[in-house]
């Protein structure tokens, strides 16, 4: 059976009767942690398909949850942020979270991001089935989204597979921001440039990709990326 598990962390009673009100009319199971510590527990007891979490839970805050998941999980985020602060949203991304909604916030705007993640995250590639691409000890196995370096297995976010996926798969094409903020965030979330920026850069480190000296992704400033051309290799 479908894991339609969803953990709502939020510590307002009103907000979180609100959330899980709109996720049940949809057809999701919610459950609920009203602090930090109570959301780590069942992130780990019941393994949910994605987690909206509140930046400021009692105990653990947000970013600490946030951050404590990553450790062994690649479990879509959803923050919820009282403030709209570019900087609360890019420390958001850069800790591992993969959307961003600042209250007060619509119900069906929430929904349609919740649905969004959730697409992201068990995409597959149809038209690649069983496809596995190499380049420079890089493997990207596109049936079971699966990426290693030299043998080792890396753990990317959905986000990050999205992208890895898109370039890779284009070698030597040139992407502009705008088209990566388009294939990221297909529903016209509202955005900026440098969200795609931090996703390289996290990309970047996992799968250790000097932007000084590319092995993989190489930057064109001022206009996006592309990936090595692999007859450069």
């Amino acid at each position: 059976m479908k894991n339609n598990v969803i953990l709502v962390a939020e510590d307002h009673p009103k907000t979180s009767d609100l959330i899980v009100r709109y996720l049940v009319r949809d057809g999701y199971t919610p459950i609920c942690a009203f602090d930090g510590e109570s959301a780590l527990t069942m992130v780990r007891e019941s393994a949910p398909r994605l987690i909206i979490l509140d930046v400021m839970l009692p105990i653990l805050d947000g970013w600490s949850v946030c951050t404590e998941v990553r450790k062994t999980a690649q479990t879509p985020i959803l923050f919820l942020t009282a403030r709209d602060d570019e900087l609360d949203r890019i420390l958001g991304l850069e800790l591992g979270g993969d959307d961003y909604l600042s209250k007060p916030f619509s119900p069906r705007e929430l929904m349609a991001r919740v649905k969004a993640l959730l697409r992201r995250s068990s995409w597959r590639s149809e038209s690649h089935s069983d496809h596995l691409i190499c380049h420079a000890g890089l493997e990207f196995d596109e049936s079971k989204r699966r990426v290693t370096l030299d043998g080792a297995s890396i753990s990317l976010t959905p986000i990050e597979l999205r992208l890895l996926q898109t370039l890779i798969n284009s070698p030597g094409r040139i992407f502009m921001r705008c088209e990566l903020l388009r294939m990221l965030y297909p529903n016209g979330e509202s955005v900026v440039d440098r969200v795609v920026d931090v996703h390289i850069g996290k990309l970047r480190n996992k799968i250790g990709d000097d932007p000084n000296c590319p092995k993989f992704i190489h930057t064109v400033r001022g206009i996006g990326y592309h990936f090595t051309d692999r007859s450069e290799g």
